[in-house]
């Protein structure tokens, strides 16, 4: 039996990497990214994700992807929101430093230079602050579902690891007693916002399998 495909509405290698092995618990399963499924970039793109909470960010971009493609769709949005800062950067993580020019590494390098100047004069004690990520599928005739995940720490004043993106560096996780840039890959989805949010879903999709599954073997079964 063919593998179920799924798109990933995401564009972020890191993103794509990340989501793949977390749902490498679901067997009979095939995620591909908007490239791989011949979807290049489009202006339109930009005016996706402008919505106050993940939730409605992550659905939306699902929503858009699944009307170009006959797949269902995985999205997700998400960010860090810092106490000090009243939540912020929250949804807007992405460009916090509003670098729009820079793309990748670069604008990770921006938003956490413009994270550490923000909380420059705020105690250690003070600098507590949470990973969010909503993850979103939209199936066939646009029935959404979502699963939410997150993970608490601390915004360190200076980087610590080379490994994961984004604010990872800054996150320090009490649990692990390590940011996420120090800690390998299979540690950091255990304990991360996008790894609880993915293992979520995971099971929202193994009960569509299911159910695709059971309607198969009722036709067989009918015939």
């Amino acid at each position: 039996m063919n593998p179920t495909r799924f798109l990933l509405a995401t564009r972020s290698h890191h993103n794509a990497r990340e989501i793949r092995q977390i749902m490498a618990v679901l067997s009979g399963t095939e995620f591909v990214t908007l490239d791989e499924a011949g979807l290049p970039p489009a202006p339109a793109e930009d005016g996706i994700e402008i919505f106050e909470t993940f939730q409605e960010n992550a659905t939306a971009k699902a929503r858009y992807f699944a009307q170009l493609s006959s797949l269902p769709v995985i999205a997700d949005d998400s960010g860090i929101e810092v106490d000090a800062l009243d939540g912020r950067p929250g949804v807007r993580s992405k460009r916090f430093a509003e670098a729009h020019e820079f793309g990748g590494n670069d604008q990770d390098e921006a938003n956490n230079q413009k994270l550490l100047e923000s909380l420059i004069d705020v105690p250690q004690e003070m600098r507590t602050a949470r990973y969010v990520c909503v993850a979103a599928l939209v199936l066939p005739g646009l029935r959404t579902l979502t699963a939410y995940g997150t993970v608490s720490g601390l915004i360190l004043d200076e980087y610590r690891g080379t490994g994961g993106f984004g604010y990872d560096p800054l996150f320090f996780v009490p649990e692990l007693g390590r940011t996420f840039a120090q800690v390998e890959a299979e540690v950091k989805h255990r304990f991360s916002h996008r790894g609880r949010a993915f293992r979520g879903l995971a099971l929202l999709i193994q009960e569509y399998l299911n159910s695709i599954n059971a309607a198969l073997a009722d036709r067989t079964a009918g015939h």
